[in-house]
């Protein structure tokens, strides 16, 4: 029986997929991480801007995201970002509208953009965003 090579490599790939794929889910790779306390709030904000120290902190309901206020008064958003979070300082560039359903927070940085929070206190963080 004559095996057309486009099959064997059709063949071949797919097992080579679905090795990669059985690695990945052994080793727990991927994901979707979730902030569920305030020590995971200070350990993103930590990585995102090395020392940050986080005196307050509002986890979005989902967990997805967070804001951080310093003890210097500096105030960090975090987003999911893939695997992973990131964050951003925020500056006087900052605006923070309430709407219905939580808080949006745009950092004034085209690449990081908007961030929508569920939290129970955002007009607290919204006046101290635009106070900035």
């Amino acid at each position: 029986m004559d095996i057309p090579p486009i099959l064997l490599q059709f063949i071949g790939s797919l097992i080579a997929i679905l090795v990669v794929a059985g690695l990945v889910a052994m080793m727990k790779l991927g994901g979707n991480p979730v902030l569920k306390s305030e020590s995971d709030v200070a350990q993103a904000a930590g990585e995102v801007e090395d020392g940050f120290e986080t005196a307050r902190s509002s986890i979005s309901r989902r967990g997805d995201g967070a804001l951080a206020r310093g003890p210097d008064g500096q105030i960090m958003v975090i987003k999911r970002h893939g695997n992973k979070f990131a964050g951003r300082i925020l500056t006087s560039n900052t605006q923070a509208r309430e709407e219905v359903d939580g808080l949006v927070v745009d950092p004034g940085d085209c690449r990081f953009g908007s961030v929508r929070l569920s939290l129970t206190d955002s007009s607290y963080w919204a006046d101290a965003i635009n106070r900035l």
